[in-house]
């Protein structure tokens, strides 16, 4: 069979930016073009939410189980909102794909251990495919399985780690988050600390985009040691701090304009999934993508933002 060839959030982030600057005249490259950011300072008083983090561990008992010569597919947690998958074959490129109920396909690579990945639709049957490359865009088929699943733990495929999202407690980023909560009483301050953290200590890493290969997958203490980053690394340490503080957060991959990028949405107690905020001024909320906002003016950024039609979401993870 042949499969798509793989579109990568980073490496046509330069479409993105070229975008934005034909309709806004923003700079999206550094700190120095439009407006630059103000700085931000860990608030120091405690505040009456508990900040310890909750790292969730993923596990594959092996109770409900596909497998065969080279691969193993553990559905056992399929409940909880995720499954996993390994690759032990002796093919250097293979893909593994999860059809949503929806009929949304999630295509990714597999590796030597148990890696986690998110059922990221509502309950109903599932379909999973390991195919391993012949030549070029063309793979062969290992193994496709159905099942069903009805996912008792809704908000499970939003904290716990998977693959773009990988955390554990011993991260820096995951005890930074525990800083960063310290001083919030509730789940809105957290996540309101957490973002003007970001966005005014990452730059974003404009020769990383035009370099990055696909299948890339984000280190979210590597990015923040290196002070820089690409839209999925800044996503995905939001999504990993967030989770660890107990706050369900989807990681979104899709369009903002013509062009593939990443941003997050989180799950707010009495308000429900926020698509897309970047502050919240008492009534309204507006886009949460921490790229864009360490990057340009809040006047600028809602220009482009506009009513939120300008994001168009294509995979959750």
């Amino acid at each position: 069979m042949n499969l798509p060839a793989e579109k990568s959030c980073q490496s046509k982030f330069h479409i993105f930016i070229k975008l934005i600057l034909l309709t806004t005249a923003v700079c999206l490259l550094t700190w120095g073009c439009g407006s630059k950011p103000k700085s931000f300072e860990i608030p120091t008083e405690k505040g009456t939410r508990d900040a310890t983090p909750t790292c969730l561990t993923p596990e594959y008992p092996g109770t409900q189980v596909f497998s065969g010569e080279g691969y193993c597919i553990d559905i056992s947690n399929a409940s909880e909102g995720y499954i996993s998958a390994c690759y032990t074959g002796s093919c250097p490129k293979n893909k593994f794909q999860i059809t949503q109920p929806d009929g949304t396909t999630y295509t990714y690579n597999l590796h030597d251990e148990m890696e986690i990945f998110p059922l990221s639709s509502d309950s109903g049957t599932y379909q999973v495919g390991i195919f391993e490359n012949v030549q070029k865009n063309q793979y062969s088929k290992l193994a496709i399985e159905s099942f069903d699943v009805t996912i008792t733990n809704t908000f499970g495929a939003y904290l716990y780690p998977n693959q773009y999202v990988q955390f554990q407690e011993e991260n820096d980023a995951i005890q930074l988050g525990q800083q960063l909560a310290y001083s919030a009483n509730s789940d809105l301050d957290v996540v309101s600390n957490v973002y003007n953290y970001l966005i005014t200590h990452i730059t974003y890493d404009t020769e990383k985009a035009e370099t990055v290969e696909s299948g890339y997958l984000p280190n979210i203490d590597d990015t923040l040691a290196s002070g820089t980053g690409i839209c999925l690394d800044y996503a995905a340490v939001m999504a990993s701090m967030l989770r660890s503080q107990r706050i369900p957060t989807h990681l979104e991959v899709g369009y903002a304009g013509q062009a593939y990028h990443a941003w997050i949405s989180t799950y707010i107690q009495d308000v429900g999934w926020v698509n897309g905020i970047i502050q919240f001024d008492g009534e309204s909320w507006e886009l949460m993508d921490p790229t864009l906002g360490a990057s340009t003016g809040s006047r600028k950024l809602k220009k482009y933002i506009g009513d939120g039609d300008n994001y168009v979401t294509k995979y959750i993870y």
